[in-house]
């Protein structure tokens, strides 16, 4: 019984030596970007809000969505294999407020996260601040989720704290 023991450990001990080894937390992500396409009518959706609102410096990225880098950053700039930390404020064009975060930034993986914000983060680095202007089919479609009207524009100031 001693010796079976005593095998039964060492072959334990052997199968986790191996999660010691260096490079054991690394791995290769090969994740692309989604590629989308926006309904027209979404998208001039979004440039008629801009519009309306007055605000002429923001940038359209790829027809798909408008974005402001407030703040560039100077860290990493994030994959969708990155996990990410973040304070936000999501608005609709309203102005209702429909989330954000408290005092303390969130952690989010980039690969769970809507197609807007996997677009729009990688254009800033850690320390950057955006503003997206994002249309339906970029962030909850034609679903409700939660206090957010289907088929509607959302609006995110995002921070990335860490990429």
């Amino acid at each position: 019984m001693k010796i079976f023991s005593f095998l039964l450990l060492s072959l334990i001990s052997i199968s986790f030596s191996g999660c010691l080894k260096e490079g054991y937390q690394t791995f290769s992500c090969n994740a692309a970007l989604p590629q989308v396409s926006v309904p027209a009518g979404e998208l001039q959706a979004v440039e008629a809000y801009l519009n309306q609102k007055g605000i002429k410096d923001a940038v359209k990225y790829q027809n798909a969505f408008y974005y402001k880098i407030d703040v560039p950053g100077t860290g990493n700039n994030p994959t969708l294999c990155s996990n990410i930390v973040i304070y936000y404020q999501g608005k609709l064009v309203d102005g209702t407020t429909f989330d954000q975060t408290a005092n303390t930034p969130l952690t989010f993986s980039m690969g769970n996260l809507i197609t807007g914000w996997q677009l729009g983060l990688p254009l800033i680095k850690a320390g950057g601040k955006i503003k997206l202007y994002l249309p339906p089919s970029l962030g909850y479609g034609n679903s409700v989720s939660g206090n957010i009207p289907a088929n509607s524009i959302l609006i995110f100031e995002i921070t990335l704290v860490a990429a």
